[in-house]
């Protein structure tokens, strides 16, 4: 059996567990924005910090990194625990169709575990919702936790998308925003014209995947998150 798992933030530069293989590649009518909180990593209760998650926007594309995880359900349950722990203030996953081809309708993969979160301040404790691009700065620039600080997390998202070369305008403004507040200097000048995924062809001869049913070990952790 195998499982793949999709990253959008910290994944895509520090997954963090053992895999077997790495790909670079989008999901679909997906976008990032800083709308969680994160009370124990780069943040505490007190002060929490803005984490990456994912929105449904209808067109939209979303680059990270797909990891595959295989070797039986001991490794595989491994691995989900360890991201169970780490990615604690997402509530949910969600199964995607993952491409590598940006001309290509068929994905590379089918059934790509990716870590959301429910938009829900009433039923998702972690969820902060959307703010005016200042406030998120302020916030990001001064939040920390037992892992670092905030404004740490947004530059290394910024750096890990700009390596492979498919950057985020939302990120990379939110950064500068938070350079403002810590009166840096921008590191992408606003009249610069970034290329959109449309531009920058990632061409990839990998045959579509059906991914069968998580093994029973690794349902089984997922259904007690």
């Amino acid at each position: 059996m195998v499982f793949w798992i999709f990253g959008y933030g910290s994944l895509v530069w520090n997954p963090g567990f053992e895999y077997d293989e790495k790909l670079i590649g989008y999901i679909k009518d997906y976008r990032r924005v800083f709308d969680l909180a994160c009370i124990d990593h780069r943040g505490t209760p007190e002060k929490p910090a803005r984490t990456c998650t994912l929105e449904e926007s209808k067109g939209a594309v979303c680059w990270g990194a797909a990891y595959c995880v295989r070797g039986g359900p001991r490794k595989e349950k491994a691995a989900m625990e360890y991201l169970e722990r780490r990615e604690c203030e997402y509530d949910r996953t969600t199964l995607v169709d993952f491409f590598t081809d940006e001309n290509s309708l068929h994905p590379a993969l089918t059934g790509v575990i990716v870590f959301t979160s429910t938009p829900d301040k009433v039923n998702n404790k972690y969820y902060l919702g959307p703010a005016p691009l200042e406030e998120m700065a302020r916030q990001i620039a001064t939040a920390s936790g037992p892992c670092g600080n905030n404004r740490e997390y947004i530059f290394k998202m910024e750096k890990a998308l700009h390596d492979i070369s498919h950057e985020d305008d939302y990120i990379i403004e939110l950064a500068n925003e938070v350079r403002k507040v810590l009166g840096i200097a921008e590191s992408v000048p606003k009249e610069k014209k970034l290329l959109s995924p449309s531009q920058i062809p990632l061409k990839s001869h990998i045959s579509p995947v059906k991914l069968h049913p998580l093994p029973e070990a690794i349902a089984a952790v997922t259904a007690d998150s």
